[in-house]
């Protein structure tokens, strides 16, 4: 070997001797206390390797499990009590009737021997999340509601004697308030003037979550209190499109006959597709579904698109 090679394979492993003096790892450093003691990390291995422990043993059981036999699920139609499931034999699945079958079909179908409501279900193209698409209108049913609706008025003392002669409930000024502190709430609608409407800025919380805050679009902030109370004495009903742009409103009751509900169907849907918006575009009313109280959903054909 001669004496070049020699100096290279000294060099060589001195590099070497270098590398593994550099590579040795340095000892942990722990702190004295907190996450970063030995103790603390110690701790956290051994839990983490218990769960880990105790996750094998999950797993090694429900594969030792036997599988049973999948649950069986009834159909829906068959998990109603008998009296539903006969009505539901009235109505023809997947067909859509006019309105004056499907009210009379629904009168027929009604399975309760109590004085059932009539409701109409619609859905719309609507997006609720757009202000001109966020769809709250009143109307008067020209045969009511059948529902005895108790008013109350919250105004001045004069303005509150002549609602009391237009048949309100209560007609109070500042005894009103003091019942509303009290959470004493004995109406169905509440009627006020603008004036007053500052005085019932605290009870928001109370009236707002029940529909019963006075509202210029419901009617019932207006300085035509006489006029308000007879309206809503005589069935007059607020709708509104809900999160899901659907629209509920009762239309009578059973005891109605087919003639009054149709009538009162009608002006709703005449109301109903006069508040179509002009942004809208594509179809207004998608799905029109008529029920009784407790009865099956009967579809109506669609005409007011």
């Amino acid at each position: 070997m001669t004496e070049e090679e020699v100096k290279n394979n000294e060099n060589i492993e001195a590099t070497e001797v270098v590398e593994e003096v550099t590579n040795v790892a340095e000892p942990e450093t722990f702190a004295k206390s907190g996450k970063k003691s030995k103790k603390h990390i110690e701790e956290v291995k051994a839990e983490a390797e218990r769960q880990a422990r105790k996750e094998d043993r999950k797993a090694a059981e429900i594969a030792e499990k036997p599988k049973g036999a999948a649950p069986v699920t009834r159909p829906k139609i068959e998990r109603r009590g008998k009296k539903y499931q006969e009505a539901a034999k009235l109505v023809e699945k997947g067909k859509a009737y006019t309105l004056n079958d499907a009210i009379e079909l629904a009168i027929k179908s009604s399975p309760v021997k109590f004085d059932a409501s009539v409701e109409i279900h619609a859905r719309l193209g609507v997006d609720p999340r757009q202000a001109d698409q966020n769809i709250r209108t009143t109307l008067v049913l020209p045969n009511g509601n059948g529902k005895t609706v108790r008013v109350a008025v919250f105004a001045p003392a004069d303005v509150c004697k002549a609602a009391k002669a237009a048949g309100a409930d209560i007609a109070e000024d500042e005894e009103f308030l003091k019942q509303l502190e009290k959470g004493t709430i004995d109406f169905d609608v509440l009627i006020s003037t603008p004036q007053y409407m500052p005085k019932l800025g605290k009870f928001a919380r109370l009236l707002g979550p029940k529909g019963l805050m006075p509202n210029p679009k419901a009617g019932t902030v207006t300085m035509d209190v006489e006029k308000a109370v007879k309206e809503a004495k005589a069935g007059k009903v607020e709708y509104r499109v809900d999160k899901q742009a659907i629209v509920h409103i009762g239309v009578g009751k059973v005891s109605f006959g087919a003639d009054k509900l149709i009538e009162n169907a009608n002006t709703f849907f005449e109301s109903l597709k006069s508040q179509k918006p002009a942004s809208l575009k594509g179809s207004y009313v998608k799905s029109v579904f008529i029920t009784t109280t407790m009865g099956p959903s009967i579809a109506i054909e669609n005409l007011y698109n």
